[in-house]
């Protein structure tokens, strides 16, 4: 019995890695995520090959014990050291997409693809073929499906800026009781700049399931009192 990967295991493994983190960055790619098919690739590649390099180790180690007998209880070989490093390392890499724009963090299931592809790597580079493939279809049902099947309004509070009080008071019921708007809180400040007042109010709403807030977003603007509005994440 050799204890040995062979070529044609190596090449076979390292093809499957591609393949499968390949459909996934490119599900990625097709949303301009930071990260995309290539990213999601090497990924995938660099915990395969160090899962390789580990289970070459713990072969290389089997074979020295079967050699000289008398060395058992010297030559070991952990199977967990170096594809521990990988899942813990590649934190590192999927911080870099995550991104902090106005209050609202982006890019976290990016990064969470990043790790999610180096686990699948590794479980390839191991050999793991069942676990690899059915881990495989669950993440991409869930990267490219889940969305499209459950639909959660994200939480937002809406940060209007605007001129004259009554006007605003006036239009903003009307368009909120329009659109069955639901007001749960709101906030108000006044600025004095130049000796004219500007105010803000910030609106903590849920909103129907027919309403984005991109759509809120784009009505209020229209409105020629109103000067700025943002969708904001509370903090």
């Amino acid at each position: 019995m050799t204890f040995q990967l062979d070529a044609v295991t190596v090449i076979v493994r390292l093809l499957l890695a591609t393949v499968i983190s390949g459909v996934i960055g490119y599900d990625r790619a097709q949303k301009h995520r930071p990260a995309g098919i290539r990213t999601h690739i090497l990924v995938c590649l660099g915990a395969c090959i160090i899962a390789l390099i580990q289970k070459e180790i713990g072969f290389n180690a089997l074979e020295i014990a079967k050699q000289y007998p008398q060395y058992k209880g010297i030559v070991r070989a952990d199977d967990a050291r170096l594809i521990a490093q990988v899942v813990s390392g590649i934190g590192f890499l999927g911080a870099g997409t995550i991104i902090v724009e106005h209050h609202s963090i982006k890019g976290l299931t990016t990064a969470a693809s990043l790790w999610v592809v180096a686990c699948l790597g590794l479980a390839v580079g191991m050999g793991n073929y069942v676990i690899a493939i059915a881990s495989f279809v669950v993440v991409y049902g869930v990267i490219a499906f889940l969305k499209r099947i459950v639909r959660v309004s994200p939480v937002r509070n809406l940060e209007i800026q605007y001129l004259d009080k009554d006007v605003f008071k006036k239009f903003i019921k009307e368009y909120f009781q329009e659109h069955d708007v639901k007001v749960n809180n709101v906030s108000y400040k006044a600025n004095k700049v130049d000796g004219e007042y500007t105010y803000t109010n910030v609106y903590e709403v849920k909103l129907p399931r027919k309403l984005t807030y991109v759509q809120v977003v784009e009505d209020l603007s229209g409105n020629g009192n109103i000067t700025k509005v943002n969708a904001v994440t509370p903090g």
